[in-house]
């Protein structure tokens, strides 16, 4: 089993029932707030349901892709029709989705089945009111959901628990990975396959190339905005975190979680981090002005292209770890989740989610996206994605990093956007305007901690 589900049903549908209410005055789990899983739908009894995805956003593979698996599910449920959108509003990819729900939630018409990122996820749960899956289908149906001929790596399956219960079941995230131009690093009189496994290491690296160059060799996603799922990760490889086990108390001030921000301060000081904005950071590597970048793995489809255009040997590490630290990688990414009240579109949207994360599913958005399967054995599998594993050695840093993933935390409340902000703020300020780290950290820390209490 995935987890132990030792709980009291009934409890737990009140508490589900308080946490819908709460934004949406909706019933509690189960067909009629029973207790019971939701009914079955009959063969004849037409659903309408609608899906809000983020990669809707994203035109070419990414909606393509979608909307052929959209198509696909209509052809085998032919009772039910799924209207596909993007978020509503001007919301953007990641955080700002969960926002585009509560704004139609408070219009009274939230989407059926919603792809929310991993740090929503307490609120989601808490604010929007989420329903939980055990609650509405069974803690048996959810667990076997995960499992099958193809089952969900155990890491992945349990990051839309909450409370020992499933509100969302993972469905595209990445991992961070730290991609290398071997051509450039050859050219500087290192080995293609340079030992890249620790942050020393890196930073020598990045010094030899930027001698050669006269330019800045690395770039790390992480340290910017729209990074912190990744400095979540160098954190933690550092020895702290973001939030304490009980969520009642922020921690990145803390002299762990500052080493991993001075040892950026440090290799920027050196002349070897570059200053650019998330975007600038990946169309810079992809151009061959960087040659070092830590990044997520969903960007690597679009790399292997500009290699191959730009004539460049492209190469794939795990994230490195800090000296006396094992690396500890936290992924990106969402979930699936769903926020109807009437049992039929419940039924229909349980429905949807599992073929949107079945081996089907991430045959297409593996192979077609670059999307990590989250069912790794399905690389293993000649009727899947055996062939595209294959030709695929930049997948193995990617997919090992699997086995050591730790989640993508949320902050309480309804300020994880503002915290996220000051966050991204201090590193910046820490790392490439001369703030002290120490100081700078600590005071962002004690500004999310009154935000959260």
């Amino acid at each position: 089993m995935r987890r132990t589900p030792i709980r009291a049903v009934l409890a737990a549908a009140a508490a589900a029932a308080t946490l819908a209410g709460c934004a949406t005055g909706g019933a509690a789990p189960g067909a009629a707030g029973s207790g019971e899983p939701v009914p079955e739908l009959d063969p004849n009894q037409q659903v309408d349901i609608v899906f809000e995805s983020y990669n809707l956003q994203q035109a070419g593979l990414w909606s393509d892709t979608i909307n052929g698996l959209v198509a696909d599910f209509e052809a085998e449920h032919p009772n039910i029709h799924v209207k596909a959108q993007p978020p509503q509003g001007s919301t953007t990819t990641g955080s700002g989705t969960a926002s585009s729900v509560q704004t139609q939630m408070l219009a009274g018409s939230p989407p059926d089945v919603a792809q929310l990122t991993f740090d929503t996820l307490d609120f989601a749960v808490n604010e929007l009111g989420a329903q939980s899956l055990d609650g509405l289908f069974g803690a048996e149906a959810v667990d076997a959901t995960f499992g099958g001929e193809h089952p969900f790596h155990p890491r992945a399956a349990t990051l839309g628990d909450w409370n020992g219960e499933t509100y969302g079941i993972p469905y595209v995230f990445s991992t961070p990975t730290l991609f290398y131009n071997a051509t450039a690093l050859a050219k500087a009189g290192l080995p293609a396959d340079a030992d890249l496994s620790t942050w020393p290491k890196v930073a020598a690296a990045a010094k030899a190339v930027t001698a050669a160059t006269g330019k800045p060799a690395l770039s790390v996603s992480c340290s910017v905005k729209g990074g912190n799922w990744c400095m979540q990760a160098l954190f933690r490889s550092a020895g702290g975190d973001v939030l304490s086990q009980d969520r009642k108390t922020i921690e990145f001030g803390e002299p762990e979680a500052v080493s991993a921000v001075t040892t950026l301060r440090q290799m920027y000081d050196d002349g070897v981090l570059a200053n650019l904005d998330s975007t600038t950071q990946y169309e810079s590597f992809a151009k061959g002005d960087v040659a070092i970048q830590l990044q997520t793995s969903a960007l690597q489809g679009m790399f292997m292209k500009s290699a191959a255009t730009g004539g460049w040997d492209l190469r794939a590490a795990p994230m490195p770890a800090f000296d006396g630290h094992d690396a500890v990688p936290t992924n990106s990414g969402s979930a699936l989740f769903t926020f109807s009240q009437d049992p039929a579109k419940q039924r229909a949207s349980w429905e949807f989610m599992q073929f949107m994360t079945s081996d089907h599913a991430y045959t297409e958005i593996s192979s077609k996206i670059g999307y990590l399967p989250l069912r790794p054995s399905l690389t293993q599998d000649p009727a899947a994605l055996k062939d595209w594993a294959d030709n695929n050695p930049l997948l193995a840093p990617n997919l090992g990093q699997l086995d050591k993933l730790e989640p993508w935390t949320s902050y309480p409340g309804n300020s994880y956007v503002q915290a996220d902000d000051i966050l991204e703020q201090a590193v910046e300020d820490s790392v490439y305007y001369g703030k002290d780290p120490a100081a700078t950290m600590q005071a962002a820390q004690q500004r999310v901690q009154e935000l959260i209490q």
